[in-house]
């Protein structure tokens, strides 16, 4: 294909080797300006121990005369699973993007640009439909729209998904809309009606960073998104970036609550038994470190070990309760 003419991707397929996961191979197609598509193969190795390396790659895919819009994540062809499909039909909704295609996540892309370049594209796109405002929105005064009929009309035949994109501002709660001229009438004259919040500025969003998101991990999401005043989409979007798949809000809370437990033991303990307290002061402190380990790697799962122990804990004070009540 001739880089320096200009061309745009119109579809990208990613397949994973179901034997050997380390290969992958992706199907790009790119539509020239005059209408003109090319498709390019290319094979990948994404080494766990080393950087990616793209290889050369035989028209395996290219030869299956692969329709987009019949192929799902998921799908087999013949040793190869699809990973990731984007295209006409498909919009780049970035919960369906594989963490392992995701820079943010996965920084080892960066040594394979064919590939990564076409992702970041999709990523930058799907991040614009998220923050795309209503194109159009009947005023209160049923006042006609300046957008042509024609164009509301194709934009009613979009998919579900994409209805959704666009219809709603994901940066907040779903709320009535009001223009700056009638917002203050409409909230003198009915006071329980909620006025649209203001969105987040783009450049305050940029400027989050993953320090910014830890001070908040001990509190549910939706309190984390009040303090940081942002919405839980664009929280949801930023855990993305930094490779947080669930906001550990629950590891974390488990964890105090596990150091909680360890730090009044040992206060019983330094009374009866100083070795005693030596071991739960030490079980403590192993909990504490593993809880500033989850705070700067938030994708990390709580260890087996503290998991049998919490589940011990659990029986315990169950245990407790039972004879409590039976006496």
């Amino acid at each position: 294909m001739d880089s320096h003419q200009p061309h745009a991707l119109s579809a990208l397929l990613v397949f994973k080797h179901s034997l050997n996961f380390e290969l992958v191979r992706s199907l790009h197609a790119y539509r020239f300006e005059d209408g003109k598509e090319v498709e390019e193969e290319r094979e990948f190795l994404f080494s766990e121990d080393g950087s990616y390396v793209e290889m050369a790659a035989n028209p395996f895919l290219r030869l299956q005369k692969l329709c987009v819009t019949e192929v799902s994540p998921g799908c087999v062809i013949e040793s190869w699973v699809c990973l990731f499909v984007f295209g006409p039909h498909n919009p780049p909704i970035l919960d369906c993007i594989p963490p392992i295609l995701m820079i943010s996540c996965n920084p080892k892309l960066q040594s394979i640009p064919a590939l990564a370049n076409d992702l970041q594209i999709i990523f930058d796109l799907g991040s614009r439909l998220e923050n795309e405002e209503p194109s159009h929105v009947p005023s209160e005064n049923n006042e006609p729209s300046d957008v042509p009929s024609e164009e509301i009309h194709e934009s009613n035949k979009n998919d579900q998904s994409k209805r959704t994109l666009f219809m709603f501002d994901l940066n907040c709660p779903p709320c009535l809309v009001a223009t700056p001229e009638t917002s203050e009438n409409h909230h003198k004259e009915a006071p329980g009606i909620i006025i649209k919040k203001k969105r987040a500025a783009s450049e305050d969003v940029a400027k989050i960073a993953l320090e910014d998101l830890v001070k908040y991990f001990d509190v549910p999401m939706v309190e984390a998104s009040r303090n940081l005043k942002i919405g839980l989409t664009v929280l949801k979007r930023k855990c993305r970036e930094f490779g947080i798949p669930r906001w550990p809000h629950r590891k974390i809370k488990s964890l105090d609550s596990l150091i909680r437990d360890l730090q009044e033991e040992a206060d019983r303990q330094q009374l009866e038994n100083k070795a005693a307290a030596m071991a739960v002061l030490k079980r403590q402190r192993m909990l504490e470190t593993e809880k500033e380990c989850i705070e700067q790697r938030p994708f990390m799962e709580i260890e087996d070990e503290t998991k049998r122990f919490r589940q011990d804990v659990f029986k315990r004070r169950h245990r407790a309760r039972a004879l409590k009540n039976r006496g």
